[in-house]
């Protein structure tokens, strides 16, 4: 009998064969991880522009858009285009998530935390796409849409917590504020989640289906969308006085400018959206302003888990993993009275939009930023 032919290890074994040739640098594999993100953010931003232009069922059936054609044609029309680019444009969403997981499994040394959370993102890419399917053969159910789009924010947390995390080390964290303040900070994201999913249903009860046929009698949310809208504004209010609050304990605190420079970020994003949310109550909804807001809401969702990422460090376990200098580190007298920072820390000195962070002692939590 003839031996069966060993496969390449190209075939084996793809991301090793990479891993083994090629080895990116930090500042790639933070810019492959940003890239995942923007996409994650992209993807939300043209499926509200779906809904909104009521091209929903511009393809009518999942997977193939028309029977048995997977792409469908140009004689169906405009609502066809715009839904067959949105889901076209699930292939970049993986593309970038594809280079963030070989970026990450790339790297040198390996780290195997940092890799499930570039596969974490990969998972939930899939298992969306597929419930976008579901909103297609449901005709646009608006709680399924729904979950839809709050399956998109579970993604852009992963993808934000890979991109923070493509900066940090693996070693444990160490906190820069106390119980106190990460407790408001975790009543901040609780209220901030909130309000998304309640925008949610804003957005189910609104004047905006999804369909333009008119062959299927496209359900809503079974409430007044002014009601849910008022509560959404309510709950908006709650969240900026918790971080309004925040931002004054930061100050209290005399804590790290890292925080505070994040919680102030949070702030301006939230003036922002809430500017366009009311604007939008006001003028009924337009479109434009609906798809602009959906925007918002993932700013506000990202500035949200920055703000509680910027509350703790994570130093480097191993000497010379990375090219850049290591922050966090304590310096250590050297011969003849020098000071050097001891390999084994952070990767790199943290951007605070002010320069290089100075070490931080997480036991009396200074301003060392």
């Amino acid at each position: 009998m003839l031996p069966v032919p060993k496969l390449p290890e190209i075939a084996r074994n793809p991301l090793a064969f990479v891993a083994a040739r090629w080895t990116p640098d930090p500042r790639t594999v933070r810019w492959a991880t940003l890239a995942a993100l923007v996409m994650s953010v992209v993807i939300v931003i043209t499926g509200g522009l779906v809904r909104l232009t009521a091209s929903g069922l511009g393809c009518p059936t999942w997977p193939t858009c028309n029977g048995d054609s997977l792409l469908g044609t140009r004689e169906m029309g405009i609502h066809h285009t715009i839904e067959i680019s949105n889901r076209m444009l699930t292939y970049v969403l993986c593309a970038a998530v594809g280079l963030a997981i070989i970026a990450v499994r790339a790297q040198q040394p390996y780290r195997r935390g940092l890799s499930r959370l570039a596969w974490t993102q990969f998972w939930v890419v899939v298992g969306n796409a597929v419930w976008g399917g579901v909103t297609v053969l449901t005709k646009l159910n608006p709680y399924v849409v729904s979950l839809h789009f709050l399956l998109s924010a579970a993604l852009i947390t992963v993808a934000v917590l890979t991109w923070q995390r493509a900066a940090e080390g693996d070693e444990p964290a160490r906190p820069l504020v106390g119980k106190a303040v990460r407790q408001l900070g975790q009543l901040l994201t609780a209220a901030t989640a909130t309000l998304i999913v309640v925008g949610t249903l804003v957005s189910g009860a609104g004047p905006h289906p999804g369909d333009s046929d008119g062959v299927h009698k496209v359900r809503r949310i079974p409430i007044d969308w002014r009601t849910i809208a008022q509560l959404h504004a309510d709950l908006a209010w709650v969240v900026c006085a918790l971080t309004v609050a925040l931002w004054f304990v930061l100050r209290a605190m005399d804590a790290p400018v890292g925080p505070q420079h994040r919680t102030r970020e949070l702030f301006l994003v939230l003036m922002g959206q809430g500017v366009i949310g009311y604007v939008q109550y006001f003028t009924h909804l337009p479109s434009a302003l609906v798809d602009l807001h959906m925007f918002g809401a993932c700013l506000v969702w990202i500035a949200t888990m920055r703000l509680m990422m910027s509350f703790r460090e994570r130093p480097y376990s191993a000497p010379g993993a990375l090219d850049e200098p290591a922050a966090g580190s304590v310096p250590a007298a050297g011969a003849g009275g020098a000071e050097a920072e001891p390999a084994g820390t952070l990767l790199g000195r943290q951007d605070t939009g002010g320069g290089l962070r100075q070490p931080v002692d997480a036991a009396r939590v200074s301003r060392a930023d």
